[in-house]
């Protein structure tokens, strides 16, 4: 059974292209070159952080959040940012009696723009606000806290493998890997994919479907 589904936010529910090509703009450096680098350092292996420090070395990402927040150009996402597929699906899943919560490695400010939105959602937390971070098996272990349920019941949906999927498996949670963003696209072939993930689903839609089945 399926009692709770809890969801990833950056390239699971959130399209990032806005931000990082902000990111890029505030780097000085072509989109297409900054997305270009982006996905190399992903493929390679390496934390994606790398990227910033390709273009501009010792770069602190959050003194650069806190001097773009001062220049006027805070770090910022809105309802026209969200996957089409995000309201329906979440609604769907609260329809079928499902707790949904949304907690991934975000920053108090996500936070708080996550909890604007009004999502059909039963609880949203960011890793700023815990104080851990994924993969962190302490992150996984508050979800676990939260959501109801045994950890068997509760499915983490995220397009990581890295982030998402394997430290949730450890967690002894159920997982839906999503083929969306670079990391969903980048990483879909891996053995570790198919051996680690519950589900492996393209659209947020196909969560009502896998539900349903579980649950009958």
């Amino acid at each position: 059974m399926i009692s709770a589904v809890v969801f990833d936010v950056g390239e699971t529910l959130v399209d990032e292209t806005r931000e990082y090509g902000t990111w890029a703009d505030w780097l000085g450096v072509p989109r297409h070159t900054f997305v270009s680098v982006f996905g190399a350092v992903i493929a390679t292996g390496q934390d994606y952080r790398e990227t910033f420090q390709v273009f501009r070395p010792g770069f602190d990402l959050q003194k650069e959040r806190e001097a773009r927040a001062a220049a006027g150009y805070p770090e910022s996402y809105g309802e026209e940012d969200l996957y089409p597929d995000v309201r329906p699906t979440l609604s769907k899943l609260q329809d079928l009696g499902v707790w949904v919560g949304i907690v991934g490695n975000q920053t108090v400010r996500s936070g708080q723009i996550l909890r604007s939105l009004n999502l059909p959602t039963d609880f949203i937390a960011t890793s700023d606000d815990w104080g851990v971070e994924k993969p962190s098996a302490e992150f996984f272990a508050k979800v676990v806290e939260v959501a109801p349920g045994e950890p068997g019941q509760i499915v983490y949906v995220g397009d990581r493998l890295d982030n998402d999927v394997a430290p949730a498996k450890r967690a002894g949670m159920r997982t839906a890997y999503l083929q969306r963003g670079p990391w969903g696209w980048i990483h879909r072939n891996k053995q570790e994919v198919a051996d680690l993930s519950d589900w492996q689903i393209r659209d947020l839609g196909e969560l009502s479907e896998i539900v349903v089945a579980e649950n009958d």
